[in-house]
């Protein structure tokens, strides 16, 4: 690590885009499970709602304190004897890859021949290893940012190019379920979607080993065993993280209700699954070519709180918009869909570049810097709301009458759709944004405060 973080102002494209492929491979599973896996469950596993429900919100809530384990298991690790050559977090990168693809495959594979008990044992047992072995790659990869550059300008633009390849796999995603959806049903969409999990798993692997060989450690940090009743005061002391961990419970409650609702929607409100592709390809390309690109510029401009908050604004009022639409103005919901989903991705790519910041602001209270156990945290909450976010519509579908693959559905059952894909949204960004207003960390302060670190440091 011997190039200085300080210099390190500009990262080169190769750099942001190898970070950004990262992305692309963890939501090969998180992007999967976030748009289809409430679906799968009750449509094609044959779960029912609120057993499928139910699992989402522990299997997720197990999962976000696995997350803090497991930072605490990186905190302390040395790379795994390569630390010095390739750094602490890189590595877990090439470790973790293979189990969380091949555990993705096995979560889209409920065995169809087996008692409703058994298939709901299989999907606690395989959701619950896919979160165990997803949380070491992912707290590595999400705190690779912060070691990678201490430059604001450098941190948004890798937040915003993991958003743009997170939008990309989503659109694509959209696209392969939305084309099983029309063509097939039963064991023939099983088969599809056991290989389209196989497919993603090698391509996966690629795209993690292009990761680690184009990204590199250069923030320095001292070298010692860190115990958790020495993480816990710092964790303590930290109110940026503390102030952001619940702006993200309620952004990520919000987009999670949003997503899980969106398949549910497109067939049995429009009354036509074919429509669910267009709908994630505008809120894909809305994000990829509006927000990602803006929200570098509105950072240096209205500082990374206010371009937050403007995003959420716009989130709220697309999905606030969309509860009072009637189903068939299909153009009228696209286009609050993507007003929705300008000011969401906006957001999102603003709470990497938050989050990063606030590693150093406990570096500068402590004199510790505990990126895996500071983003373990931020994970927590952000599994916790989407937990929340997805268990909100499978136990609303369950309580109105639902029932899986009938074309036409109650009104009782469309209204908790729609609520669920509109109104909630909308809450959830809304309390978001207004939570942001006491957010203690503004620009002018975290600058001053990272030229103290660096005076120390010399």
């Amino acid at each position: 690590m011997s190039e200085s973080a300080q210099a390190r102002t500009h990262l080169p494209w190769r750099v942001v885009l190898g970070y950004g492929l990262g992305d692309m491979a963890n939501n090969f599973s998180f992007a999967l499970g976030l748009l289809f896996l409430l679906h799968y469950y009750t449509d094609v596993a044959g779960i029912p709602a609120a057993a499928a429900g139910t699992l989402l919100v522990v299997v997720r809530i197990y999962d976000a304190f696995m997350d803090i384990a497991a930072g605490r298991v990186i905190d302390r690790h040395r790379g795994f004897g390569y630390e010095r050559r390739w750094g602490r977090l890189r590595p877990w990168l090439l470790v973790g890859a293979l189990p969380v693809l091949v555990l993705n495959v096995a979560v889209f594979s409920v065995p169809a021949g087996w008692s409703p008990t058994a298939k709901l044992v299989y999907a606690y047992l395989s959701y619950g290893l896919l979160g165990t072995a997803y949380a070491f790659v992912s707290i590595a990869y999400g705190s690779l940012a912060g070691v990678m550059t201490q430059s604001p300008p450098a941190r948004a633009r890798l937040g915003a190019v993991r958003t743009w390849m997170s939008s990309v796999t989503f659109a694509l995603l959209g696209f392969a379920i939305a084309g099983s959806l029309r063509s097939l049903q039963g064991e023939a969409l099983q088969s599809r979607l056991t290989l389209l999990t196989v497919v993603l798993a090698g391509v996966g692997l690629l795209l993690y080993a292009l990761c680690f060989f184009n990204t590199s450690e250069v923030v320095p940090r001292k070298a010692e065993a860190l115990r958790w009743r020495d993480s816990l005061p710092v964790l303590r002391q930290n109110l940026p993280l503390q102030r952001l961990c619940l702006v993200t419970l309620a952004a990520l409650a919000a987009s999670g209700c949003g997503s899980a609702s969106g398949i549910y929607f497109a067939r049995y409100v429009l009354g036509n699954a074919g429509l669910f592709s267009p709908m994630i390809l505008t809120t894909s390309l809305t994000g990829i070519g509006l927000a990602v690109p803006l929200a570098p510029l509105l950072a240096a401009r209205l500082g990374k709180v206010r371009a937050f908050q403007l995003g959420m604004l716009l989130a709220a009022l697309g999905h606030a918009v969309l509860w009072w639409l009637p189903a068939g103005h299909f153009g009228a919901v696209l286009l609050c869909m993507a007003i929705g989903a300008a000011g969401a991705t906006l957001g999102m790519v603003l709470l990497w570049a938050l989050e990063a910041d606030t590693v150093e602001y406990g570096e500068w209270r402590s004199g510790l810097r505990l990126e895996g156990t500071n983003y373990a945290l931020f994970l927590l909450t952000r599994k916790c709301g989407l937990a929340l976010g997805a268990a909100l519509p499978a136990f609303m579908i369950a309580s109105s009458g639902y029932v899986p693959n009938l074309a036409t559905q109650s009104d009782m059952a469309r209204q908790a759709i729609v609520l669920g894909m509109a109104l909630l949204p909308a809450l959830g960004y809304a309390t978001a944004g207004l939570l942001m207003l006491r957010y203690p960390l503004s620009e002018s302060r975290y600058l001053e405060m990272l030229g103290e670190l660096r005076r120390s440091q010399t």
